[in-house]
């Protein structure tokens, strides 16, 4: 769902730059996760979206080896020779751009420069995942200025690559299959062993609400990485009791999880029924949305969040005060904080009629309880990245 004034804003912005038109524009949406918390790196199973929000990045050729990049948003260039694309210390964002170009070299012949401007309206730092839309507009830009063919899942890959390398991000590849495989009213069902992506049809009567708490709280480093070692634990605790072939928690149904939990170490069995019962949640969700039954789906975003409350431990007052707050609210079906935790989101299912007043009523709430407000933007399910 490009938005059209952000184009026309950025091709107009590149005319003055450069002092002629682009050749190459391409747009790419960031992304939500609506159910499946903390599964991916345990091979598990995801549920997200491509939103109505998005990069786009414009580019033609240069005469020469020099490529000019200007992001567009805050008005600043950076120039580099296409023999030298390196990671940068000043310029922050132009590494993710950066790194996207320098893996696409070992695809096809990039010799000539480029110039080139993005432009974007997925607010930044609210967990909707801007960097990945950069990352897959630029991409998408690249192939077709440069004559590269490569597959979705490949570029996928190079988007997390130029995170790791580039921009010192080690994320998992969620926000770059999101912002590529999207479809509209559909979500996104990524299998994280395989790395198969399936679209899955929602009832065009909903949407969601995202409400950003603008709160993220210290330690959360190390806190995920106790996380994940926890569940590491608890892979191997599986592997040696169970017969058939553990290497992740996602090959530990809950029955079987029952059944060993009481003699585990506790908080260790507690991270594993987080991860355990979410994949159990994404793959029922699979099933309700078939059916088009959205209020047992909303029930499964609240039962996500109660084990990140309990269980997993990732939550924390603002995020669960606006979910508290949310279930009282006419309209909504269901709400859970997504992404990593410890601040950050919450995400609202909710019917499109209500969403309006629901978003004022929360965020009139949530200043009367903190003293500051909360940003909450309406978000649909939208198509993915594509050459304009």
């Amino acid at each position: 769902m490009i938005n059209q004034t952000l184009l026309d804003n950025a091709a107009k912005k590149f005319r003055e730059h450069f002092g002629k038109p682009h050749t190459i524009a391409a747009y790419a949406p960031g992304r939500v996760e609506i159910l499946g918390n903390h599964t991916d790196y345990n091979e598990g199973f995801v549920l997200s979206a491509a939103i109505n929000m998005g990069a786009v990045f414009l580019a033609s050729p240069s005469n020469n080896t020099t490529c000019r990049l200007i992001a567009g948003d805050i008005t600043e260039e950076t120039s580099f020779d296409i023999s030298a694309v390196n990671r940068s210390e000043k310029n922050l964002w132009q590494n993710y751009v950066a790194g996207v170009l320098a893996s696409l070299r070992e695809h096809g012949k990039i010799n000539t420069g480029f110039n080139g401007i993005f432009f974007g309206n997925v607010p930044l730092g609210a967990g909707l995942s801007s960097s990945a839309a950069l990352e897959m507009a630029a991409g998408l830009a690249f192939c077709a200025l440069y004559g590269i063919n490569i597959d979705k899942l490949t570029l996928a890959k190079i988007g997390q690559r130029a995170e790791h390398e580039y921009a010192g991000a080690k994320c998992g590849l969620l926000d770059q299959i999101s912002s590529l495989y999207g479809k509209a009213n559909n979500l996104v069902m990524t299998d994280f062993r395989s790395l198969a992506v399936q679209n899955i049809p929602m009832d065009s009567n909903a949407c969601f609400l995202m409400c950003n708490t603008n709160v993220k709280h210290r330690l959360v480093d190390g806190e995920y990485n106790e996380r994940r070692e926890k569940c590491e634990m608890a892979a191997k605790f599986f592997a040696s009791e169970l017969s058939h072939p553990v290497s992740a928690l996602r090959d530990v149904s809950w029955e079987e999880y029952t059944k060993l939990s009481s003699v585990m170490d506790p908080v260790t069995a507690k991270r594993a029924a987080h991860v355990i019962g979410e994949n159990t949640r994404v793959l029922k969700g699979k099933e309700l949305l078939a059916k088009k039954d959205l209020c047992a789906f909303g029930q499964l975003m609240y039962e996500s969040h109660e084990s990140s409350r309990t269980n997993f431990e990732n939550s924390c007052k603002e995020l669960d005060f606006v979910v508290s707050q949310a279930k009282h609210i006419p309209g909504v079906l269901g709400a859970r904080l997504s992404g990593g935790g410890f601040g950050g989101s919450v995400v609202i299912l909710i019917h499109p009629r209500d969403a309006e007043t629901a978003g004022k009523t929360l965020t009139a709430i949530y200043k009367k309880e903190f003293g500051m407000p909360c940003d909450i933007r309406i978000i649909t399910p939208s198509d993915g990245a594509t050459v304009l």
